[in-house]
């Protein structure tokens, strides 16, 4: 059952109709890997989100698919090889929304790693990850570093390493996983909130759902069930009266965009900060964005707000890497603040905790999967498939099968041939009246589904473009409302927010169409409070 907003109600009844093999809890990335491993062998899967798919920690990362450098300086080799392989995967299957990026590494006077340092660590990190002979780590001296990268500071420079990254959009990473889940035959509803858990004699058989989009409550039945929930998977555990022993530890990450101009990078920069942690620069057509702090966390988990103090700490470390640049906070365009969800471990600082993902089992049954990194979730939905393919074959040979999402395109990313892919924009421009850069970022969003976008539209002018778009949203990713358009499918908000104005009336009138001409596209102002909290700091 695709993703259709406006057959939201036959969704639903479909949810209620059957007991399922797997209940997943949570649309992130986690829980729609998840979803796509068990569909692809054959369970019949249903998921719930309670807000918008990658509404929480899987919209608001660094925005990387990355071979996990950081965790040399923590010796978690085991991380970094899976990441550097699982990265490779993803590039192979999703190639829209997974960029080769590469990254510079500069070495400074009194910085934690030297010459010799970075040198052992990329030629570790390159053969952990698994990096191809021609991409991996190239050596540069001061004055080639400043050629590559002028904006850098020449004061106390001695260097740099040039190695390989992936940057992704990670919330369209979340939804083309979500959708191809779909095509296997998962029925997936956001939305839709446990209210409670459901038991017989004991054992764990399902939910209780809150329909946020109508009101009502509903039940979901199945023989197994996945708390896939992020930094939520506490909540749950606590409805299912198993939270003991361990717990999460809540961090936040804060990331600010510039336009390009105002912090001019031609690659990726990552860069040592001199208290402990590191910073990401990195360009994204136009703009800038910068990040990431790593602070403990205790607020609200739906809205983690930018402080004031985060943007000091962010623009400070930036200026003095960047001497050129001199930032200000009047020059930021926009925002995010992401909650990481980590596993406590007692005197740990949060940018020592580990980001391995671990799995809790209760005595009811309720799997949780908790931890764990964006590059590193197909790995971990198999970890999670394999034990609830056991689980249900009594505990014997797996009923359904091994994995085999390493070898599943992801939706929008099916094209017939690479060279079909490396021409699909050109041709897309050629037969419609926008620009060429303005298609070839509808491409970087939706992939070959670009096409689709076009037949919905009704005209090649860049309005009827935007209709198609906001249709193809709504009828084939979930969206219901307008935070879900511009902050998840496009990313307005973060890259483009000066668009927003001009589409904004459009994008309205087309809710109205699709569901009702009284349909509140932004129920209780949540958007308008997203669009404020992405240009004012606490």
């Amino acid at each position: 059952m695709s993703l259709d907003s406006t057959q939201r109600a036959a969704t639903v009844a479909a949810l209620q109709a059957e007991t399922w093999d797997l209940l997943v809890i949570g649309g992130g990335i986690t829980g729609a890997g998840i979803a796509l491993d068990a569909a692809a062998r054959g369970m019949r899967v249903a998921l719930v989100e309670m807000q918008d798919f990658a509404a929480g920690t899987s919209s608001r990362s660094t925005k990387l698919i990355h071979g996990g450098l950081r965790y040399l300086k923590q010796l978690e080799f085991g991380i970094v090889r899976e990441v550097g392989r699982e990265r490779a995967i993803l590039h192979r299957n999703a190639g829209h929304v997974v960029i080769p990026e590469k990254m510079l590494l500069p070495i400074v006077k009194g910085g934690t790693f030297g010459r010799l340092g970075v040198q052992i660590g990329l030629w570790i990190y390159d053969r952990l990850a698994g990096v191809k002979r021609r991409e991996r780590r190239v050596m540069l001296s001061r004055d080639e570093t400043s050629r590559l990268e002028p904006w850098l500071r020449r004061i106390g420079l001695k260097g740099a390493g040039l190695y390989s990254e992936y940057r992704t959009d990670d919330a369209r990473l979340v939804i083309e996983v979500m959708k191809t889940a779909c095509t296997k035959g998962a029925v997936a509803l956001n939305r839709a909130g446990v209210k409670g858990l459901l038991y017989e004699q004991g054992h764990i058989v399902g939910a209780q759902i809150a329909d946020a989009f109508s009101g009502e409550q509903f039940e979901i039945k199945a023989r197994a069930v996945v708390n896939a929930a992020g930094p939520w998977v506490d909540g749950i555990r606590e409805k299912d009266n198993s939270l003991k022993g361990k717990r999460l530890h809540h961090t936040k990450g804060v990331h600010l965009v510039v336009p390009r101009e105002r912090l001019v990078v031609e690659h990726g920069v990552y860069f040592d900060v001199g208290d402990g942690r590191m910073i990401f620069a990195i360009p994204r057509a136009f703009w800038t964005y910068f990040g990431t702090t790593d602070t403990n966390y205790t607020g609200p988990l739906e809205h983690p707000a930018v402080t004031a103090a985060d943007v000091d700490y962010l623009i400070g470390a930036v200026n003095r890497m960047f001497p050129r640049a001199e930032l200000d906070a009047s020059m930021i365009e926009s925002s995010w603040a992401g909650i990481r969800p980590l596993i406590h471990e007692d005197g740990k600082s949060p940018t020592q905790l580990s980001r391995k993902d671990e799995l809790f089992f209760s005595a009811s049954g309720l799997i949780t999967i908790a931890g764990g990194k964006l590059t590193g979730f197909r790995k971990m939905a198999e970890k999670v498939v394999d034990v609830v393919s056991k689980r249900l074959g009594d505990g014997g040979a797996q009923p359904w099968g091994k994995c085999t999402t390493h070898k599943i395109t992801l939706s929008g990313f099916d094209f017939f041939s690479s060279n079909v892919e490396e021409g699909f924009a050109h041709r897309v421009a050629l037969q419609t009246m926008i620009k060429l850069e303005e298609v070839e970022w509808m491409v970087s969003l939706f992939g070959s589904n670009t096409w689709a976008i076009v037949h919905l539209a009704g005209g090649i002018d860049r309005l009827s473009i935007l209709k198609g778009t906001v249709r193809y949203c709504i009828r084939h990713e979930g969206v219901t409302t307008l935070s879900d358009f511009f902050v998840r499918r496009t990313a307005m908000l973060y890259f483009g927010r000066k668009w927003i104005a001009d589409s904004l009336a459009t994008t309205k009138a087309i809710f109205a169409e699709e569901f009702g001409m009284d349909y509140d596209s932004d129920p209780g102002g949540v958007f308008a409070e997203e669009y404020r909290r992405a240009v004012e700091f606490e």
